[in-house]
């Protein structure tokens, strides 16, 4: 077992956090401030874009005493229903920052674009914010993916970007500054790892982020935009700058074979970012041994043997992360959230756990699709009543 030991920049973080929260920025964002979100961060995972009256889930983020509201707008494909799901979501964003000014609400751009892009105009104004002649033309998604049909492929018709394609950028850009417009103040850039393979310095990444944090600065609430990514390499770092302002990825839950559906957090399996987050000068320009990282349920799917174990690599008991998560009983539900805790922050002080407050699942041996953390009752028939938990976490940590 690697034991860390934390420097005085992190000694310092943390004890200004234990004392008093702080969630006041503009322009830049200091490091305590950042772990203050970060430790009241949860996963609201397109709640506010899912054709519903959201008002019990923004009810739930905000009486558990939530600040980041993580992963609340984005697309996953159909690129043609935008326009419809920005509509949607700004006014619930408004009515959440009419709660509490200080909440940070987080969009994704994600490692994936499909044919429907071909359908959105190009507005002048995306033309002109990278400094382009302005064309009257749509999106091109043949101008997006990889050459020769080396990307990904998601489906018959979608496939990852290419972040090095001039015409990625005009979209990335595109998508961020909507999401700004709408009250958003962070953006996770999904498996940005998997969209950089022709951007071996990380020039085309740097300017992509260049461009959507420039906006940020004339458009944004507080004049600025967090950026994240999961990164399995531990971090992207350019001359020593860091690209984002904070890290992500998934738990990596193993299974603990001899007790059936059970599962633990083990520092070094799989490719777990415990301990191997990348440092260096942070965008808002402090510097760091390692950066400050959320830990999330990841969703991705269910395996042929939902509820058995060894089905491959990144199963839990053959479930992706949240779905395991939401067959436990109530009681282990809980029970396994304090675990989850403090043995991140234990094992980890850089870490910290995004509650998961809305997700979807897959696979559920109940039948349903979404894990929702709210209590159960009118309006939200199908809650798996973890609110009361999360508060009394976050509570006691303060």
């Amino acid at each position: 077992m690697r034991s860390f030991l934390p420097g005085l920049s992190l000694l310092l973080a943390t004890a200004c956090l234990a004392c008093a929260a702080d969630y006041k920025f503009d322009g830049k964002i200091s490091e305590p401030v950042l772990r203050s979100y970060l430790a009241r961060s949860m996963t609201m995972m397109e709640s506010l874009t899912d054709g519903t009256d959201s008002a019990d889930n923004l009810r739930m983020f905000t009486s558990c005493g939530g600040k980041f509201f993580g992963r609340g707008v984005y697309l996953w494909g159909h690129e043609s229903t935008l326009e419809k799901k920005i509509a949607e979501a700004k006014p619930k964003i408004a009515s959440l920052h009419a709660t509490d000014p200080d909440i940070i609400v987080e969009a994704c751009i994600f490692e994936i674009v499909t044919k429907e892009v071909d359908q959105i105009q190009i507005p002048a104004w995306a033309f002109e914010g990278l400094g382009r002649p302005v064309e009257k033309r749509n999106f091109r998604y043949a101008d997006m993916i990889y050459p020769y049909g080396k990307g990904r492929k998601w489906g018959a018709n979608g496939e990852v970007p290419d972040i090095s394609q001039p015409e990625t950028e005009l979209w990335f850009y595109f998508l961020a500054a909507t999401y700004i417009d709408a009250g958003c103040e962070a953006i996770h850039y999904g498996q940005t790892e998997i969209m950089d393979n022709n951007d071996p310095h990380l020039d085309h990444l740097s300017g992509i982020l260049e461009h959507a944090r420039a906006y940020a600065q004339k458009h944004a609430r507080r004049h600025l935009l967090l950026c994240d990514a999961h990164v399995p390499s531990g971090g992207l770092v350019k001359d020593g700058h860091l690209m984002m302002d904070f890290h992500a990825f998934p738990l990596r839950i193993e299974e603990i074979k001899e007790t059936p559906r059970k599962g633990k957090l083990e520092l070094g399996f799989k490719d777990s970012l415990y301990g191997r987050s990348k440092g260096g000068i942070s965008p808002s320009g402090w510097k760091c041994d390692q950066l400050p990282y959320l830990v999330e349920f990841d969703n991705y799917g269910r395996s042929k043997t939902p509820g058995e174990a060894g089905a491959g690599v990144f199963w839990v008991w053959g479930w992706d992360e949240i779905t395991w998560f939401s067959q436990q009983g109530k009681d282990d539900r809980d029970a396994w959230l304090r675990y989850a805790w403090k043995w991140v922050r234990d094992t980890d002080p850089n870490g910290y756990l995004e509650m998961p407050g809305y997700r979807m699942i897959s696979g559920a041996l109940d039948g349903r699709k979404i894990y929702r953390a709210n209590k159960p009752g009118e309006a939200s028939p199908e809650g798996y009543d973890q609110e009361d938990t999360i508060r009394e976490i976050w509570k006691s940590d303060s």
